[in-house]
């Protein structure tokens, strides 16, 4: 078994590759430094460090023995945050829309899950309406979507425009009607898209309906309309932003918010949410 308090050493050796800077960082004489450094050599039967005067570097070995010693002492640091209690533990409910769910949105997930081990996130995807009623049903504990209209709830994580869609070939004159592919139930994006219109006094009608994003992308990729998403759709697939000579209206603006079933969040709830509010903008970054 090897000491930890001597492995926390070796890491900080290895990093600022030099005695006296680890035992800066680490509040230890440089004698002390030394002294661990040796015992864990003896313990190991090798040497990890090769140092002169001026410098000192992992050996082949010390290469080994680092990837080794971080997984201990990091282990050993979850255990020992686990039984104090200063982790959060249990299960959250989360959902997200379907268009974050096509983003970098896991990668936060996965760096989210990896730093709380003893967390489960149980995801679910679904249109931004549903998943407010699930969340003020309580089938939910955290949601990650679309502000309703009127809505004052939740942490504002990003704001802009959305956009009319359409496949590259979609040609539309100024003075023909618009033809959306919409949600057959009442959608944010459906709504605000056919109040741009009305107030626009543009004519228009429904040429497909779907229940999900995809079945509104593959419908609107088939040529026969268009649809009004977040542009975060047009960075993740091969839809296109439809030509201003079809003289569509300003579309309304939309408000993307971490939201928690009550004001004050806790646990493992509240942890999920500081990290989509303090890294939710890495989905609008390009790529």
């Amino acid at each position: 078994m090897f000491d930890i308090n001597l492995l926390r050493t070796f890491l900080a050796v290895a990093e600022a590759q030099s005695f006296t800077a680890a035992g800066q960082a680490l509040g230890l004489s440089q004698s002390t430094i030394s002294k661990h450094i040796s015992r864990l050599e003896i313990a190991a039967g090798r040497q990890l460090l090769a140092r002169d005067t001026h410098a000192v570097a992992l050996t082949a070995e010390g290469n080994l023995m680092a990837g080794f010693a971080r997984d201990i002492v990091e282990a050993s640091q979850r255990a020992a945050d686990y039984f104090a209690g200063t982790v959060p533990r249990g299960r959250v409910r989360f959902g997200v829309s379907e268009d974050l769910a096509l983003t970098r949105l896991p990668e936060i997930l996965r760096s989210f899950m990896t730093a709380n081990p003893f967390l489960s996130v149980e995801l679910s995807v679904g249109l931004t309406t549903e998943l407010y009623q699930r969340l003020d049903a309580g089938l939910l504990d955290l949601v990650f979507a679309k502000r309703r209209p009127g809505d004052i709830r939740g942490w504002p994580i990003w704001r802009e425009k959305l956009a009319w869609m359409g496949h590259r070939e979609f040609k539309l004159a100024a003075d023909m009607p618009a033809p959306l592919v919409l949600y057959p139930s009442s959608s944010i994006t459906g709504s605000l898209a056919i109040e741009a219109l009305n107030r626009a006094g543009r004519s228009w009608f429904v040429v497909c309906t779907s229940d999900t994003l995809s079945g509104l992308r593959a419908a609107t990729l088939a040529g026969s309309g268009m649809t009004a998403q977040s542009r975060l759709l047009l960075r993740h697939s091969d839809l296109v932003e439809v030509h201003e000579s079809a003289g569509l209206p300003i579309l309304g603006e939309i408000e993307f918010v971490v939201l928690g079933g009550s004001a004050r969040l806790h646990g493992g709830t509240a942890a999920l949410a500081e990290a989509i509010r303090a890294r939710g903008a890495e989905l609008w970054a390009e790529q």
